[in-house]
């Protein structure tokens, strides 16, 4: 098995289809240039990189990490972005042209990953449309979103969260790149900032996270993409049943069982981004200040 810093390495080298100099892969990983070629060394000892390109071995020594699949969760009804939602489920909303969840989709596909699971409730028929262009997504219908949080969303697609990215649908992915075909460990996007009043992620030295709460300090802005290793995965199957089945539980969050409920029984490290890469549209402002072209509904 590869230690962090070798799939690290190894999983740059894979994703570049040109020659990265040292400092570079450096700068990706996040470690120093003298670390990089300690390690390149040792890839090119065990027949892993041959000097300019990973080789059969090194794909075969990254399979236990690739992701197998992405479910994305587009069942709610978006109200605070009332008018435009009375139509199109907010995941279906264009900016600049762009339906939200395509950025998503196409950086999925773009990795290769094309066993997308999108769960649908609102104007679930409208999501057909996708199929046009996304014609190997499968949908799973969600008949109680109005009546509960998106736990129950995740519960419809528990049997599909091993090797599983779980998006919601409503984002903005301006950087591709955040979709990688193989992932190391359980994670969660998030923005580092002096201050928040949004959801946000406590994190301890080794970038685990430790706890998730509604407005902090010296934190990390919380963003709905996260990953799941195998076996974390089939543990979430049956504590997000568990969570959903116990008292109020259908008004829970979902990332709060793993990073709450039952916080012990996983290892979830913090994956860092920047507001550059992401956006997350919640209000009808905020539309319209990414899309002039909505303001007109606000006169």
């Amino acid at each position: 098995m590869l230690n962090k810093k070798e799939f690290s390495v190894l999983n740059i080298l894979a994703n570049s289809d040109t020659h990265l100099p040292q400092r570079r892969i450096a700068q990706k990983a996040g470690i120093s240039a003298g670390s990089v070629n300690h390690i390149l060394d040792e890839l090119r000892s065990a027949g892993l990189f041959d000097g300019s390109q990973v080789t059969e071995k090194g794909y075969e020594e990254l399979e236990p990490y690739k992701v197998k699949r992405a479910v994305i969760l587009a069942a709610g009804f978006g109200d605070r972005l009332m008018p435009i939602t009375l139509n199109t489920p907010k995941p279906l909303i264009r900016v600049n042209g762009v339906r939200m969840i395509d950025t998503m989709l196409d950086a999925l596909y773009a990795k290769g990953i094309h066993e997308i699971y999108i769960v649908r409730g609102y104007l679930r028929e409208q999501f057909d449309q996708l199929l046009y262009k996304y014609p190997d997504i499968h949908f799973i219908d969600n008949d109680d979103y109005r009546e509960t949080n998106n736990i129950s969303s995740v519960l419809r697609a528990k049997d599909l969260l091993s090797n599983a990215y779980v998006l919601e649908g409503d984002l903005i992915l301006r950087n591709p790149d955040l979709i990688q075909k193989y992932q190391y460990e359980s994670n969660y996007l998030g923005v580092p900032v002096e201050r928040t009043d949004d959801w946000c992620f406590t994190v301890n030295s080794k970038n685990v996270i430790t706890g998730v709460v509604v407005g902090g300090m010296n934190c990390y802005h919380m963003y709905g993409i996260s990953y799941w290793n195998e076996e974390d995965g089939r543990k979430l199957a049956g504590h997000i049943e568990e969570v959903y089945l116990a008292p109020g539980g259908k008004e829970r969050f979902w990332d709060l069982v793993p990073l709450q409920y039952h916080k012990n029984d996983y290892i979830v490290h913090i994956r860092e981004c920047s507001f550059a890469d992401i956006a997350e549209i919640d209000t009808f402002r905020e539309l319209t200040a990414l899309d002039p072209a909505y303001a007109s509904l606000l006169q």
